[in-house]
């Protein structure tokens, strides 16, 4: 899988490889589907969501830039993989998701790996730890028009990932603070992710 889908898709960071390598996704695969947990594919769940493509997961990862000392807020938990390899890069996550079974299911995993630096919330991202800041943000599924709900919770120097657009050509995205009121945008690759849930689409611009 590292091989042949990852370092092709340009994710060269030692320390993001290692730590998919030393991370068992089959463990967060449900068990239907245990064939496909090295596949170059999103990998079902309930509720209609999904697990990302490896690379894609991947690629996040590498463009976040976690490191020892780092707070992170992900939004979606879904089936925890991505849960655990921000866990293992970072000092503390906190991960919200809307569907109470994936959250259940994800803290059960991470507790057999032993993962114990991750906070676990179910419910709607745009309330859950919104007084809190933090240096990454990953958001694991798709804003149709870009809006600035998590800005206010990214510190100083943090940098958030987030997707945009509509399928099938989407545009994930670096967002990274550079001033207390401003954010710098890099625009990474396309893709294609499952909208996130409890926002409403408005008439606004994209970045």
């Amino acid at each position: 899988m590292i091989e042949q889908q990852i370092r092709p898709w340009d994710v060269l960071d030692a320390g993001v490889l290692e730590v998919i390598r030393l991370t068992p996704r089959e463990l967060f695969v449900p068990e239907q589907h245990h064939n496909l947990a090295f596949s170059d594919l999103e990998i079902p769940l309930s509720h209609g969501q999904y697990m990302m493509a490896p690379k894609l997961e991947a690629r996040m990862l590498q463009a976040l830039q976690v490191k020892p000392g780092d707070r992170v807020l992900e939004i979606g938990t879904g089936g925890g993989f991505v849960t655990a390899c921000l866990a293992r890069l970072s000092t503390h996550v906190d991960t919200v998701e809307w569907f109470e079974d994936l959250s259940v299911r994800a803290q059960s995993i991470l507790v057999k790996l032993e993962i114990q630096n991750v906070s676990f919330f179910q419910g709607d991202a745009l309330s859950e730890c919104a007084d809190q800041q933090y240096d990454v943000i990953a958001v694991t599924a798709s804003m149709p028009v870009y809006r600035d709900v998590f800005e206010s919770r990214l510190a100083a120097d943090g940098r958030m990932f987030v997707v945009t657009g509509h399928a099938p050509a989407m545009q994930a995205q670096l967002l990274t603070r550079v001033d207390p009121k401003g954010l710098h945008c890099t625009t990474l690759f396309e893709t294609s992710l499952p909208p996130l849930l409890g926002l409403e689409e408005p008439g606004a611009f994209q970045l």
